[in-house]
């Protein structure tokens, strides 16, 4: 059974949505506060976080930092603020999507479903490794090597460059990356995709000004070079 750990200081709705959660088959177990998470997840090793930002103790964001170097599995925040400051920041801290309150509980489950989905499917493919000049990307074991160095990449991180590496030389678009590694269509607002751009350019040793290795092709997508990796 997936085990879902629900962070939510809220018992009223923290009951509600473990109950909605449980009739769709999930085991869910329940933390209201954030610097309570990290023992509690090494213990009940979720295989996912649905994760509130608003805790005592410790906040969303430091919840994040504090279990991202180690937990691998998505997390999901549930936030009721609406600034794409606060949602950037999740993501740049390892969140793997986000909701706003309130939300609807199909919804919630639906979100759950596609970041579990995205993180344990295999992909039939002939080719299990990629290699270009000094990176090579193994998918079977899931890792990243440039100039012979490991690369840390999280679950998402690495299914988008294996998405881009796939079809290097070809601009892809937003609405394709949403609908493989994210699970939906892409809504002209979501920043999900950028900020993880983000993320590979910066540990793959790219020019986060001026990009040479994954483009930015304004107003249609983002390119893999092939060639720039020597």
């Amino acid at each position: 059974m997936t085990k879902i750990l629900l962070v939510e200081d809220d018992n009223r709705l923290a009951s509600l949505v473990q109950s909605f959660l449980t009739q769709h088959g999930f085991e869910v177990q329940c933390q209201a506060r954030g610097d309570a998470v990290a023992e509690h997840c090494r213990q009940f090793q979720p295989d996912a976080i649905v994760l509130d930002l608003m805790l005592p103790g410790l906040d969303g964001f430091g919840v994040c930092r504090q279990i991202r170097p180690w937990y691998k599995g998505p997390v999901l925040i549930l936030t009721a603020k609406q600034s794409d400051i606060d949602q950037v920041l999740g993501l740049e801290l390892g969140a793997d999507d986000y909701v706003i309150k309130p939300v609807e509980p199909r919804v919630l489950v639906a979100r759950i479903n596609a970041l579990l989905r995205r993180g344990h499917v295999n992909q039939p493919s002939a080719q299990q490794e990629l290699l270009f000049g000094q990176l090579l990307l193994k998918q079977r074991a899931r890792e990243v090597w440039l100039n012979q160095q490991r690369v840390e990449l999280t679950s998402y991180e690495f299914d988008l460059l294996w998405m881009l590496a796939q079809h290097a030389g070809q601009t892809l678009n937003r609405d394709a990356i949403h609908q493989q590694i994210i699970g939906r269509e892409y809504d002209g607002l979501d920043r999900t995709v950028d900020v993880r751009i983000s993320h590979l350019r910066r540990k793959l040793g790219d020019n986060a000004e001026t990009p040479f290795r994954i483009k930015t092709v304004w107003g249609k997508g983002y390119l893999f070079v092939a060639d720039a990796w020597q």
